[in-house]
């Protein structure tokens, strides 16, 4: 059994659950050696692709299909081991989710379907276990990309730094809208259009509040945005690439993290499988190129920085391999640790 130390940090990776995975896999990194375990199994569930751990580190929250229905299941995690223990499950009608977040509360989960275009809301109780839907808001619209934009297609939904607001990134309508959330009820306040054919994907917030990126999926760009904490307004600041130039292959752009020192952004190319780096400027919240790195795998689906941010894992989805690297804190470049380690279709990668 594994133990939860300082030296010793316990990981989860969220999967599809084809070939030969079974559900949520569950890892740890030795920070003195600067090495990953074998993934197990830490949970039996069909496509966990997407999972969250509550602010206190007691519970972790996962998407879930069953029988063409989509939903939540929660789990408390032994602190000591890292294991997880069922405690509850909701399920709706709309099957393709690919998104959850926590509040730092433990009041509310949301999530964002990418199928259905829609995003949802689950109240908690007291014991962590989620409550029904008791919000869903229907996306409508389309973009110029005939094969991706159909419609409407939410690929997240996040609280902001302050969680007065929800922050959710639309691809099939290349919006970022921002919610409040009332008694566990959505309710669109602001919107901002980003180019079209963009797609954009993922978010993530500055430490400070003032700032977003948002990793575009359709076109290799990561995208600086200012946010108004009091409005929920979003405007839009700077654009980069994140391949080079000269790349004309399929491209997908696919997760992006930030640093928690709000130094430098980490941004997934799926195609070109590499992850770029960059560095904030502070006060514009503009981003000057570091480095360009292989995720020595096959489409990059997730990565994250560990919580002592002196490593950072990606997840190689068809190429079945985590890869990690060492993280210099001053200069955000990443070194090559690791890259043999096998897991079955992974996609969020999550530390405890």
């Amino acid at each position: 059994m594994e133990k939860h130390d300082q030296q010793n940090i316990i990981g989860y990776i969220g999967t599809y659950t084809k070939g030969n995975s079974e559900g949520i896999y569950r890892f740890t990194l030795d920070t003195e050696e600067g090495k990953l375990s074998t993934p197990v199994l830490a949970a039996e569930l069909t496509d966990p692709t997407y999972v969250a751990i509550s602010q206190d580190k007691k519970n972790l929250y996962a998407i879930l299909k069953e029988a063409g229905s989509g939903g939540v299941s929660a789990y408390s995690i032994n602190e000591e081991s890292g294991e997880l223990t069922f405690l509850g499950k909701q399920l709706t009608p709309n099957g393709s989710s690919c998104h959850i977040s926590v509040d730092s509360k433990k009041q509310v989960l949301v999530t964002s379907s990418y199928g259905e275009g829609v995003i949802e809301s689950y109240p908690l109780h007291d014991d962590a276990t989620p409550m029904p839907v008791s919000s869903t808001v229907q996306h409508e619209g389309q973009g110029p990309n005939e094969e991706r934009q159909e419609k409407a297609h939410t690929h997240f939904a996040g609280f902001t730094p302050d969680e007065r607001f929800v922050a959710v990134v639309d691809l099939g309508i290349d919006k970022v809208i921002t919610y409040k959330i009332d008694n566990g009820v959505l309710e669109e306040v602001n919107s901002l259009s980003v180019a079209p054919g963009s797609g954009p994907r993922h978010l993530t917030f500055h430490p400070n509040g003032k700032f977003a990126y948002v990793m575009a999926e359709l076109v290799p760009e990561v995208i600086v945005l200012s946010f108004d904490s009091q409005t929920g307004s979003f405007s839009e600041v700077q654009t980069v690439r994140s391949v080079p130039e000269d790349f004309k292959e399929n491209n997908q752009g696919s997760a992006i993290h930030i640093s928690d020192d709000g130094q430098f952004i980490y941004a997934a190319n799926r195609g070109h499988d590499s992850i770029a780096v960059y560095q904030i400027n502070q006060e514009t919240g503009k981003l000057a190129f570091v480095q360009l790195v292989s995720t020595e795998g096959h489409w990059p689906r997730d990565f994250s920085l560990d919580p002592s941010g002196k490593f950072l894992i990606a997840s190689n989805e068809q190429s079945g391999n985590l890869t990690l690297y060492s993280r210099n804190e001053q200069d955000g470049k990443l070194t090559l640790l690791q890259k043999d380690v096998q897991v079955p279709f992974p996609v969020c990668v999550k530390f405890l």
